[in-house]
């Protein structure tokens, strides 16, 4: 965004570039708005004490090797294991060059 406080119109419409959005010139002000909004919410947020909030739990704590879990909640084990042979996976593929996967391309500018 600009160094100016707030979104503008350009900042609006290379955002929409970048996300390969195509917006009217009917909602791009109602984007910048909603951008706004947003960046005002968040700056509410940020001038909010949360200096006796403690940090939110980890995955990995709640699924620590001690505990007695009930629900399935483990995890396998992280242990290095032999990879596909790249051969047979190629000789499978639908089109592949012998490297890499062929595949029709999705994004059209």
């Amino acid at each position: 965004m600009s160094g100016q406080s707030g979104v503008t119109i350009e900042d609006v419409r290379r955002v929409a570039e970048l996300a390969n959005l195509e917006l009217t010139p009917e909602e791009e002000p109602r984007m910048q708005r909603d951008l706004n909004a947003i960046l005002g919410h968040i700056a509410e947020l940020n001038e909010l004490n949360t200096s006796d909030v403690p940090p939110m739990a980890q995955v990995g704590e709640m699924l620590d090797g001690n505990a007695v879990h009930t629900h399935g909640e483990t995890l396998r084990a992280d242990l290095v294991q032999p990879s596909v042979d790249r051969a047979a996976v190629m000789a499978s593929a639908p089109e592949t060059d012998g490297r890499f996967f062929k595949v029709p391309k999705v994004i059209e500018r």
